[in-house]
């Protein structure tokens, strides 16, 4: 009995030939197999340089779908494969039982058992099970007692559903027949820096540094920066607040150390931090010089000292305050950090949206995510009735024109007016008020969506190396597909490969061999991968450009005919 896939083609498999050296500079080629009775699985290992790279699990969960997709320059073309049943019945039933001898094996163990039980708790940020994640650790079982202890290692000592997830690994142990008594013991391992290697020494020890921003004066960027950072140290993470306001720094106002002057440790030539309850601190305002006046320049040399050579430790969290604008020292701060994601800052007037609006699509164009909208100053209660002295309707525009997730209303109360007049943060003031509320639901935010965008940028780029390919999945895309090695290789734009003033073509096809792999892909920033070659070359790959490279192969998912 013969089993037919088919797809509106010209082609078929007997007029397929075999493709020169030569055409194969144009063109991603996949030969389909010349014998009808030939496997998927035999084809795809009998022709390892063919250019075909497709995951067998692909073929198996693709409702036995038996057409290749071809990438080429100007067109994409099916070709129809034919497989006899008793073949492809062979291939999938092999694969059948050598799963189910492997679960019957696993599934003698007690270890097994829970971990099984475990996998169905579900990380809501990555979207996958705790088992998956690494999250289980130090599992110990003894059957004979009925007893299983094991550590929950999470990402963050922030983790806001922390307790969810320990109340939950008691549950579905204890459901399995043969558990007397669970012992769960919470802990975290911060996840290390994605950009340590490529970071000033001071910048290394930190996981996430998060902008808070409003390209807009006296709309309450610092009152928002300095209660999300208290917010997020009351949570448990280890923060940091730097203050990049030269020209007028909040920070000195709005906390109240007892060592007001920064400290040099003379031998390093580095900064000393001041702290105020338990997060640490940096301002030109502590630096014993007041505010500054100098020109632009200056400012941003001042910025990058003040930032990269200060001992901050291990941080979960560094909170910038960035300074009013778009300009100089804006883009310097995006520059020298790589800045995990961005906090805007608005009030209801038309006025603070064509500001703040300036510097979303600045966030946007360096590849740093805006993750939430914080609309200061919205409304206060009065007489029994809620009122908008500065009409309504900025914080949404935000959120809508520009795709930003949440928003986040702030009311006009004096209590946080004149928390940041005195010196304690409203957060730390009063934990228990309506604003204490909100900035703990933005923390919640800010937390789960760096955890989101860490997974999906140290994720995004990767080399496969069963199938000899870079797969691809862009952050905030749902697209994923899979490029040669070589074909990344060869499209390398920078100076090294093409002239820059003539834009001469300098790295010929024949300069990089076919059988190329990448030793290393790490993530640069949000916006690109840094590839190490064999032959020492580091490439600069933008998402972008990858994007726009003929790609490999893709497998639909097909009906049979």
């Amino acid at each position: 009995m013969q089993l037919n896939f088919s797809l509106s083609s010209s082609y078929s498999s007997s007029s397929i030939a075999p493709i020169s050296r030569k055409k194969l500079k144009k063109m991603t080629l996949l030969q389909a197999p010349s014998s009808p009775t030939l496997t998927f699985h035999q084809y795809c290992t009998s022709q390892p340089k063919a250019g075909l790279y497709v995951a067998e699990k692909s073929f198996l969960q693709s409702t036995l779908s038996g057409s290749c997709f071809l990438s080429s320059q100007r067109q994409v073309k099916a070709l129809n494969f034919s497989y006899t049943c008793s073949r492809l019945s062979s291939f999938t039933a092999k694969a059948a039982s050598n799963g189910a001898c492997a679960s019957s094996v696993s599934g003698q163990t007690a270890e097994s058992e829970v971990l099984k039980a475990l996998s169905q708790i579900i990380d809501p940020d990555f979207g996958t099970d705790i088992v998956s994640c690494g999250f289980v650790k130090d599992l110990l079982v003894d059957e004979n007692l009925g007893e299983v202890s094991f550590q929950l290692e999470l990402t963050t000592p922030a983790c806001p559903i922390k307790d969810m997830f320990e109340q939950k690994a008691n549950e579905v142990v204890a459901e399995l027949p043969w558990v007397k008594k669970v012992n769960v013991t919470m802990s975290a391992q911060p996840a290390k820096p994605i950009y340590a290697g490529q970071l000033p020494a001071g910048l290394q020890t930190i996981s996430n540094i998060i902008a808070v921003s409003s390209c807009k004066g006296g709309v309450g960027k610092s009152t928002v920066a300095v209660n999300l950072a208290y917010t997020l140290a009351d949570m448990g993470a280890r923060v940091g607040i730097f203050d990049a306001d030269v020209y007028g720094p909040s920070l000195p106002t709005m906390v109240s150390p007892e060592n007001r002057i920064l400290e040099m440790n003379a031998e390093k030539r580095t900064i000393i931090p001041t702290e105020y309850m338990g997060v640490k601190l940096v301002s030109f305002g502590f630096a014993g010089q007041g505010r500054a006046i100098m020109r632009g320049p200056m400012v941003s040399g001042v910025i990058n000292q003040l930032l990269t050579t200060t001992e901050w430790g291990e941080l979960d969290y560094l909170v910038i305050d960035m300074p009013p604008g778009t300009g100089d020292i804006q883009l310097t701060l995006c520059q020298v950090v790589p800045l995990t994601a961005a906090v805007i800052v608005t009030t209801p007037q038309k006025l603070a949206f064509i500001d703040v609006a300036k510097g979303v699509r600045m966030f946007s164009k360096l590849k740093v995510p805006c993750v939430a909208v914080v609309e200061n100053m919205c409304h206060f209660d009065a007489d029994g009735k809620r009122y908008y002295p500065f009409g309504r309707g900025s914080g949404s525009q935000v959120v809508q024109q520009f795709g930003i997730p949440h928003l986040f209303d702030l009311p006009i109360q004096p209590a946080l007016s004149a928390s940041g007049d005195s010196g304690m943060p409203e957060v730390v003031a009063d934990p228990q008020g309506e604003v204490s509320r909100t900035f703990q639901e933005l923390g919640v935010c800010v937390v789960q969506q760096c955890a989101k965008i860490r997974q999906q940028v140290s994720t995004a780029v990767s080399y496969d190396r069963s199938f000899k390919a870079i797969k691809v999945k862009v952050p905030d895309s749902d697209e994923e597909f899979y490029l040669h090695p070589a074909t990344v290789r060869r499209n390398d734009r920078s100076a090294q490969s093409v002239d820059e003033w003539s834009g001469e073509q300098k790295l010929q096809y024949s300069d990089i061999p076919d059988d190329i792999e990448p030793e290393e892909i790490r993530p640069l920033g949000n916006y690109a991968v840094e590839i190490t070659w064999p032959d020492g070359f580091s490439q600069i790959a933008p998402y972008d450009q990858l994007q726009m490279m003929e790609r490999l192969v893709e497998v639909p998912q097909l009906t049979p005919a």
